[in-house]
């Protein structure tokens, strides 16, 4: 199988120099000053790398998911699979989609559903696209872990964004949290709590604790405030508890 490898950052690395030593002929190609993965044939322009390929796999920023695509776009050969592995909206994925469509190329969007580093191509994705079944049978038999959700491109990259609201933003509460409870000299207490409280989590909690944020909005709210202000008492930016309490206030009584 020749594949050629768009982004070889710390993911597109991993998964070409993985897919090079499970007997594919990789061709990479990455604009910036990174290093060649093992077993990968590097080339200095896209043309060069996606010249017959099968597949092409674009592992970039979401931001150059269309740059991406389009750098080699009248050299990639009719029939074959452009996989978009971009953390992007599903809007453009859509788009990304139509775009192959038009030139006889079946499109998968792929969601990467776990750090790359440490898995390399076993990393868990979801898939959805005209070309995700024909990814996964491509790609599964040499370890990785495609799951196949539809055809509609932008159902994968859709439920990861999706998870990203909590993930991320439990990101910047923790941080927001750790940073306050240093302050106050309660650090260690603060991140031993939480790891009781967030380990407790199931499918019920998770409803309770939702289903509970109107009726309980006032009460909420004037926490949330006290918050804020004892976080600046303490030299600390307040960002996530100002956004709570802005998420709060449309429920709230006032």
């Amino acid at each position: 199988m020749r594949v050629a490898v768009f982004g070889l950052g710390e993911a597109g690395s991993l998964i070409a120099k993985e897919l090079a030593a499970s007997g594919a002929e990789v061709h990479g190609y990455d604009p910036a000053d990174v290093a060649t993965p093992e077993g990968v044939r590097r080339h200095r322009h896209p043309t060069a790398a996606i010249e017959e390929v099968e597949l092409t796999l674009a592992i970039t920023a979401g931001a150059d998911a269309r740059q991406a695509m389009d750098q080699a776009w009248e050299d990639v050969t009719p029939g074959s699979l452009y996989a978009d592995l971009a953390t992007a909206s599903p809007t453009l994925e859509a788009e990304l989609a139509a775009k192959a469509r038009e030139r006889g190329i079946e499109f998968a969007d792929v969601a990467l559903m776990a750090p790359v580093p440490g898995r390399g191509l076993q990393t868990p994705a979801l898939a959805s696209g005209s070309g995700a079944e024909r990814l996964a049978t491509l790609l599964n038999p040499l370890g990785a872990m495609i799951t196949v959700i539809g055809e509609a491109a932008g159902a994968a990259s859709g439920r990861k964004l999706l998870r990203s609201v909590v993930t991320k933003g439990l990101a910047a509460l923790l941080v927001e949290a750790s940073e306050a409870a240093d302050a106050h000299g309660d650090g260690e207490w603060v991140r031993d709590h939480l790891s009781g409280f967030l380990t407790s989590l199931d499918l019920a909690m998770i409803d309770r604790l939702a289903s509970s944020m109107s009726r309980h909005a006032n009460r909420r709210l004037d926490e949330m405030e006290a918050v804020a202000t004892f976080l600046t008492d303490l030299g600390v930016e307040p960002h996530m508890a100002r956004a709570t309490a802005e998420r709060l206030r449309p429920f709230a009584d006032i």
